[in-house]
């Protein structure tokens, strides 16, 4: 936490995440452009508050796109503020639904969390349907092989599936991604989007970078951009407490 306040004490640095929080997802001449300073400047400001967690980057393409991480300022929140003034997380919802735009080209949602525990463990988290019907309130049930189906299935015993997909890539523990969509009268996947976990070392704990795409209007974005953050939230506690958040399981948008 030392260095996210080291970050944060520079106005430079400050107005870069307000940059970030106007436009998320912007390369590195375009916050050049807007903070009117010289590249070497910007880039080694960039670094200071990508190494404290407050800025994650995504390629794509030959581009490296900068977006706001929130995860660092819901720590603090939920350290110093949420026991004694605000609901937990409600202020995690609020920055990202101000930082989320529609963007054609880029992606919609991107959100980052650090996880004490190993690549595999946090990889069975998301696919173990018992694990996920613990801190989701839904069981991921699927053989995770690509090309195969996964269900989000609620967990009151009835079978019904909120979400339905296909595992597009598979490469256990590094990346999943599955498409992601409302099923029809039939279970079959209406209009899909498409999510992405990434799962990396990040010195001796783990790096969880979920990306979901191709969302359909502001107000699915904001449905999603306040679910990931709490859902995640919740995978964190369970791993690393073996407990979850003191609140009822998170239900997230299907489309």
């Amino acid at each position: 936490m030392d260095k996210v306040f080291k970050a944060l004490a520079d106005d430079t640095r400050r107005r870069l995440l307000d940059r970030l929080r106007e436009q998320n997802g912007q390369t590195l001449g375009e916050l050049c452009e807007r903070i009117d300073m010289a590249r070497q400047s910007v880039t080694q400001h960039l670094g200071v508050l990508e190494a404290a967690g407050l800025v994650t980057t995504v390629r794509r393409g030959r581009e490296k796109l900068h977006y706001l991480n929130p995860v660092p300022l819901h720590e603090i929140q939920e350290r110093w503020i949420d026991r004694f003034e605000r609901p937990r997380l409600s202020a995690l919802a609020a920055v990202k639904r101000q930082a989320e735009e529609a963007m054609n080209d880029k992606p919609d949602f991107v959100y980052v969390t650090y996880i004490a525990g190993t690549a595999e463990k946090v990889w069975d988290a998301l696919t173990d349907a018992e694990l996920t019907a613990a801190y989701w309130g839904h069981h991921n049930v699927s053989d995770w092989k690509e090309g195969s189906r996964w269900e989000h299935v609620r967990t009151d015993g009835s079978g019904v599936a909120d979400v339905v997909g296909r595992v597009v890539e598979s490469d256990r523990p590094n990346r999943l991604v599955v498409t992601w969509a409302a099923p029809d009268e039939e279970g079959r996947a209406d209009r899909h989007s498409r999510v992405t976990f990434d799962v990396r070392p990040y010195e001796d704990i783990v790096r969880l970078t979920v990306t979901h795409e191709d969302l359909n209007d502001e107000a699915e974005r904001s449905g999603i951009a306040s679910g990931w953050p709490a859902v995640l939230s919740n995978l964190k506690s369970l791993l690393e407490t073996g407990g979850t958040l003191p609140q009822a399981p998170w239900e997230m948008p299907a489309r």
